[in-house]
């Protein structure tokens, strides 16, 4: 297949250097060249054997250009973005897009003037364990879901560069909240009565290093969203109840289980030990009366993101990754914000 599309890359850190491996092995795509402004990066870019623009303008201005690939600081993508629409490029931009809802607006109303495609990089609505949970929520597998809980945690607190900066776009909620919130909101299409969050600051950051939010929806279903960096033990990364069923994912690497009931008029249990009394209400199902899987496993390939990118471009479908998705990830994140400070539950309409 001849090469069709050609990206130029701005910002080559590790998102940056991430897509030009995955780039570069794709048929239908050429990257052009990168700009970055640090020479460190810029020699890094030499070396994978790319050109290395002298300047943003000098990608602007070159015609053979089709897209300009935003992989920057998160507080530099609306200006980035924007340039590069009015020079008649299309945009794929880093998440999160903007540091608010009126800056992406911005961009989008941008896009439309200047009929130019713009998408979000929300790369993770690729990984296996969210579209493991997504398959059992959308087949019933579980029953009807009525609570489920995302999240990720580790130990080594914030990345040691921008991130730990409020004025770049920092902390966590904006790094991981804004992939953990997309999917949540992919996979739930109700509409959110309220919702509240409490951020973390106990690494003593200007940005948050994790955060504990809860959704609420007008069916009833309730979602707890959490991030964590200082957490030795980690909690499960998806923990899904169904009134039939309930499924987890453990870890990276897919450890888990579903389990589902078979039937529900089960003996009466019989009375256990716990602690310092005993219990019907929590004492264990007969083994007879449900099914245990492992978690099923799924193929995915987030190539997919640039082969629909490209097919957009050209007219030939539908995005993926669709610009009010995003919006509205942003005016929830907003919304988390608020509820932090104010120390409050949120409506949110």
């Amino acid at each position: 297949m001849s090469v069709e599309h050609v990206i130029a890359i701005v910002g080559f850190g590790g998102m940056g250097s991430q897509h030009g491996k995955i780039l570069s092995g794709i048929s239908r795509i050429k990257v052009a060249g990168i700009y970055d402004i640090l020479e460190t990066r810029q020699q890094f870019a030499i070396d994978k054997g790319f050109y290395v623009y002298k300047s943003y303008e000098e990608i602007l201005q070159d015609s053979t250009v089709n897209t300009v690939l935003i992989a920057t600081p998160n507080d530099s993508h609306r200006d980035i973005a924007i340039a590069a629409l009015k020079a008649g490029k299309h945009v794929i931009c880093e998440k999160p897009v903007t540091l608010n809802s009126r800056q992406l607006e911005e961009i989008i109303e941008t896009a439309e003037t200047y009929n130019k495609v713009f998408v979000v990089h929300q790369n993770r609505r690729w990984d296996e364990d969210y579209l493991v949970m997504k398959k059992l929520y959308d087949e019933g597998i579980l029953g009807d879901v009525f609570h489920l809980e995302t999240r990720v945690q580790g130990s080594r607190g914030i990345p040691g560069d921008w991130r730990h900066q409020k004025e770049f776009g920092g902390g966590m909620m904006l790094d991981w909240g804004v992939h953990l919130i997309d999917r949540l909101l992919i996979m739930i299409k109700e509409k959110i009565t309220s919702l509240q969050c409490k951020m973390s600051y106990v690494l003593g950051n200007d940005v948050d290093d994790g955060f504990r939010l809860t959704i609420n929806f007008e069916s009833g279903k309730t979602a707890f969203v959490e991030v964590g960096t200082c957490n030795y033990i980690t909690l499960p990364k998806w923990y899904m109840c169904g009134t039939t069923g309930t499924a987890i994912i453990e870890d990276w690497e897919m450890n888990g289980q579903v389990i589902t009931l078979k039937t529900f008029n089960d003996k009466d249990a019989t009375p256990i030990e716990a602690g310092a009394g005993l219990t019907k209400t929590m004492a264990p199902r007969e083994l007879d009366t449900v099914n245990t899987n492992p978690i099923p496993r799924f193929d995915t390939d987030v190539r997919e993101f640039y082969h629909n990118f490209i097919d957009v471009t050209e007219g030939k479908g539908e995005i993926l990754v669709k610009n009010e998705e995003v919006l509205r990830v942003m005016k929830v994140i907003e919304a988390a914000f608020l509820s932090d400070e104010l120390n409050q539950v949120v409506l949110f309409d």
